[in-house]
């Protein structure tokens, strides 16, 4: 049921926190991984961690906020692989501000790379998806996705949005054999949230207090719901969003 050697998936936002950890994880189950994101340094970093598991890994500089280079990177997997499988949008920025601080422009550059880019990843790969016989599509979403946070408006807007962006693709896809869900982590050590640490007073011992199992997750935590919801054990799941936060969203 959860056998995925020879699969191949693209992992948006590959080259660190939760995106390589996910990357990571799909490979050592025997995926073929395409890793695109802005920065090729840390592309190539996920792509020889991969390698040297003796994995098959490929990294793709993109911008997947425009659609030009949404539709390069899938035509460079199909290319490459020659098939798109699951698709993991995991690619996300964060501007954290006060909301009367905001430019319209932060704002269109967070919904863009968060949201935007999801839709038209989704979209690029469903012909080959629907040439397949279907797929898997993962969205990486937020505790933001059902929290709100007065120094984040348009990430939390972003995160929501790319939950309800699942459920309505599970309804639309779902007679194409493609299953599509959210997952949504907890407060996790990463790039973004170390320095929200910096940033916000009090919000690394305010997290401590309300998570019961009494710890920040790590990228590494969010492996086993990847695999599973990449392979066949869950394709009678579909639309669901799944937290993975150490218990944060459900205590009081």
């Amino acid at each position: 049921m959860k056998d995925l050697n020879g699969q191949v998936a693209i992992v948006t936002g590959g080259g660190s926190g939760i995106g390589r950890a996910v990357a990571l994880a799909l490979a050592t189950a025997g995926v073929k991984v395409v890793v695109c994101g802005r920065r090729r340094a840390p592309l190539e970093q996920t792509v020889a961690a991969i390698q040297a598991k003796s994995g098959e890994a490929l990294a793709v500089q993109a911008d997947i906020a425009q659609a030009e280079d949404v539709s390069q990177v899938v035509d460079t997997a199909v290319q490459r692989f020659a098939t798109v499988d699951i698709l993991i949008n995991n690619a996300g920025i964060g501007i954290r501000k006060q909301p009367q601080d905001y430019e319209l422009a932060e704002w269109h550059q967070v919904m863009d790379t968060n949201l935007t880019s999801a839709f038209t990843c989704s979209q690029a790969v469903y012909p080959e998806m629907c040439r397949r016989g279907g797929g898997k599509i993962i969205n990486i979403g937020s505790m933001l996705s059902i929290f709100g946070a007065s120094f984040s408006a348009p990430y939390a807007a972003s995160k929501g949005g790319i939950v309800q962006l699942a459920k309505s693709l599970a309804n639309a896809w779902a007679r194409d054999n493609i299953q599509v869900n959210t997952i949504l982590p907890g407060w996790i050590n990463t790039e973004l949230t170390i320095q929200a640490r910096k940033d916000v007073e009090g919000l690394h011992e305010r997290i401590l207090a309300r998570t019961p199992a009494g710890r920040w997750g790590e990228p590494d935590d969010h492996a086993g719901i990847a695999v599973f919801l990449a392979s066949a054990a869950s394709d009678f799941i579909t639309g669901a969003s799944i937290p993975v936060d150490g218990g944060f969203s459900v205590n009081i």
